[in-house]
């Protein structure tokens, strides 16, 4: 699987399934239809997607989406959640993070306080255990298998590792100058409060 036929079953999925539960269920499903090598290949393609996003601009955007806040876990998660944007925004953001803007999923955040996200959180873990879950039910093996598929995808990932390194430059977010420059809609957007 290349990126073209991974964004077509992620758009696909968007088009069948309403909400991040309701994805991965149809994403399961349609994914344990297919051979152990094509999950493997779909997780391969997934790493290779969402390690695109490790940029600091997109770092600086999803701080500020954050209020100023983002672990290491929570930007892998944003990254992911960026892929269940579909293939125009996430292709779009990976070239300018402040073209997060115009996502819908983006602008339902903007003026409510994290606190208050729920369901709106701009994270998917989960989706980065889907291939994972739909090898084990090809295999028929679901609880035992977690091991084999992790080996598979390292061994087909074999000598075309790329680096988890972030590209670009370290900036602050909290400089408004700097923010203003970088991220001009999303720092109008997600205004950093006082106790950020």
């Amino acid at each position: 699987m290349n990126a073209e036929p991974f964004w077509e079953l992620m758009e696909t999925c968007r088009r069948q399934a309403e909400g991040r539960d309701a994805r991965l269920v149809w994403l399961r499903a349609e994914l344990s239809r297919r051979s152990q090598v094509e999950i493997v290949e779909f997780q391969l393609c997934l790493d290779q997607v969402t390690r695109q996003a490790f940029h600091w601009d997109l770092v600086a955007a999803a701080e500020r989406i954050f209020g100023g806040r983002c672990s290491d876990d929570d930007f892998d998660y944003f990254g992911l959640w960026m892929v269940g944007l579909g293939g125009q925004i996430f292709g779009r953001a990976v070239l300018d993070a402040d073209a997060l803007a115009d996502a819908p999923e983006v602008l339902a955040l903007a003026g409510r306080s994290w606190r208050n996200w729920g369901e709106d959180w701009p994270g998917w873990e989960l989706l980065d255990y889907v291939a994972s879950e739909a090898y084990g039910l090809v295999t028929g093996d679901p609880d035992q298998c977690s091991e084999e598929f992790y080996a598979s995808v390292q061994a087909r990932r074999g000598e075309h590792v790329v680096s988890r390194g972030l590209a670009g430059e370290r900036w602050n977010v909290r400089d408004e100058a700097e923010a203003t420059r970088g991220l001009p809609r999303l720092s109008v957007m997600f205004p950093l409060s006082d106790d950020s």
